[in-house]
């Protein structure tokens, strides 16, 4: 199963995160989502999983949105949160994927049984920080994680 992350576009969907996106069968957005219609052509791609961010939240479109979610990806326990911190420190020893955003730092990084993954800004950069997303091939047993670098 290829999963599609995303996060942090900010109002901004690059043609490049949409062409990256083609043939998944879900996509998740880590919130800082900044339109309707962002989510609208994602949603058109692969059906969609998301949660708002810290900049969604005055929004009247996103008033709807969860600030968290747990949610199965083919027998993956998964956490959905917009800022790490917001990841309970008891976390349920069930969940073994962990999604984040707000950073716009990627992170692809094994904590014992649990990966985390942030997938970076899809946005706008913002200092030197890379314009990334991140592709999960996730079968029962294993998950291969990979960042895609927009702007290459």
């Amino acid at each position: 199963m290829k999963i599609g992350v995303i996060s942090d576009t900010h109002g901004l969907l690059r043609p490049e995160a949409l062409v990256a996106l083609q043939g998944c069968q879900q996509i998740i957005h880590a919130g800082d989502i900044g339109s309707a219609e962002i989510l609208e052509q994602l949603a058109a791609i692969a059906p969609l999983r998301v949660v708002r961010g810290n900049n969604d939240m005055d929004s009247t479109w996103a008033g709807h949105l969860p600030d968290v979610l747990q949610f199965d990806v083919n027998g993956w326990r998964t956490l959905l949160v917009h800022d790490i911190a917001d990841v309970p420190g008891d976390l349920d020893a069930g969940i073994r994927l962990i999604i984040t955003g707000h950073s716009h730092k990627p992170l692809l990084e094994w904590r014992e049984e649990k990966l985390f993954v942030n997938p970076g800004s899809a946005g706008r950069r913002r200092f030197r920080l890379p314009v990334t997303l991140a592709l999960l091939e996730v079968s029962a047993t294993l998950i291969k994680p990979r960042l895609i670098d927009l702007l290459e």
